[in-house]
């Protein structure tokens, strides 16, 4: 069942993920044939150039939704997300999506240096590729510089490879995405599969896919009516295995995220010059770094053939000085014990079994409590001044 204590959505709505979840089928797609990975083009054309077969092919009378990730270009969970959306025939489907992996790089943006935009090949969707950040690829795709046509009705990020409960979050480009959208006006979701590795398997985002997209259905259908909500985001966690899960529930963002390890690293085993990768254990995804600024569409899709790894960030800046001692360090991140918590927890939800729908503010209320503790120490240290 789905619950709608203390959440931010409207009762029509509520009804709605009430008529998902009743309406929704199994996900079946284990006796399905595994579909070859999607070969990607060299990019082509000037980067502010819209393909003309793409825009020939959009109705202007279909809403227009754009879809971006923090995992690439090449990640399956936006390919499968992309394909379903192009399949149903109901909407243009604009991609604007990092060339490159480029996760848990938060709400980062990209200034004093210039980005590169390339045409991506997607069958039915007009797509490009950006070597900017998540944020990078919203705020340009929102902008009018780069499409052609109207701001989309939806702005959907993901298919995430990792949760991004609790305060994964503040870390989570999926997630910021998503935020970004809603701070340009437009209605936005974030959407993650709660991947675990030795679990988890390729054909688990077609599942994740099938889960998701009768609430898309749902939200874009009030988007239209106008009773959407418009001061917040959804974030969708989906968990290990879709295609068995719960239903949908309401859900409130938790404090929980995983601890971080510092570990000290051989200083043999990376010198200086070497390329090196970038990670995450919560995975918050597979981290590629970008090993140079104008790699081809076809070498990042190579890249990401390669078996996914666990993410190290390593400390491996340049040499200065002989004299001068270097350090490295990798950081993990390490599942904590999870302690009983409310059923209501983003986290807790999701390790239930259930869809967590969790409302994301742009502006927190503070707890009236919070807000009085803070009022007092203020005075308290203004007189103090005085």
């Amino acid at each position: 069942m789905t619950t709608t204590r203390k959440n931010m959505l409207p009762p029509g709505l509520v009804n709605n993920l009430q008529e998902v979840l009743l309406s929704r089928k199994g996900g079946n797609s284990d006796n399905e044939k595994n579909d070859e990975q999607r070969k990607k083009s060299e990019a082509i054309g000037d980067s502010t150039e819209t393909s003309t077969s793409a825009s020939d092919e959009n109705d202007n009378s279909k809403p227009v939704v754009l879809v971006t990730n923090g995992e690439g270009m090449d990640s399956l969970g936006l390919v499968y997300l992309v394909q379903a959306l192009v399949c149903s025939g109901l909407y243009n489907v604009h991609v604007c999506a990092p060339q490159l992996d480029k996760s848990v790089s938060g709400h980062s943006v990209t200034v004093r240096e210039t980005i590169t935009v390339a045409q991506s090949e997607i069958e039915g969707a007009t797509a490009y590729e950006v070597s900017g950040t998540t944020v990078d690829c919203v705020s340009l795709a929102l902008s009018g510089a780069l499409f052609s046509s109207s701001k989309p009705l939806l702005v959907i990020s993901g298919i995430n490879r990792g949760s991004s409960c609790g305060h994964h979050m503040f870390y989570s480009s999926v997630v910021a995405g998503a935020r970004e959208a809603l701070i340009c006006g437009v209605p936005s979701l974030s959407i993650s599969l709660n991947w675990k590795r030795e679990e988890s398997q390729e054909s688990d985002f077609k599942d994740a896919v099938a889960v998701c997209l009768p609430l898309i259905t749902a939200a874009i259908r009030d988007i239209e009516k106008g009773v959407f909500p418009k001061s917040c985001f959804l974030n969708i966690e989906i968990p290990t295995s879709p295609s068995s899960n719960k239903g949908f529930k309401l859900t409130k963002q938790s404090t929980w995220r995983s601890a971080p390890n510092w570990l000290a690293v051989s200083a043999n085993r990376h010198p200086a010059s070497a390329a090196h990768f970038m990670s995450n254990q919560q995975s918050l995804g597979l981290q590629l770094a970008q090993l140079s600024r104008d790699a081809s569409a076809a070498g990042a899709a190579r890249r990401i053939t390669t078996q996914r790894q666990n993410v190290e960030v390593e400390s491996v800046g340049a040499v200065k000085s002989d004299n001068k001692v270097k350090k490295y360090f990798r950081l993990e991140f390490i599942n904590k014990e999870q302690e009983d918590a409310d059923e209501d927890l983003d986290f807790k939800a999701l390790d239930n079994g259930f869809v967590a729908v969790t409302p994301i503010s742009l502006c927190p209320q503070i707890e009236s409590d919070i807000r009085t503790s803070a009022s007092d120490w203020i005075s308290g240290v203004l007189k103090e001044e005085q």
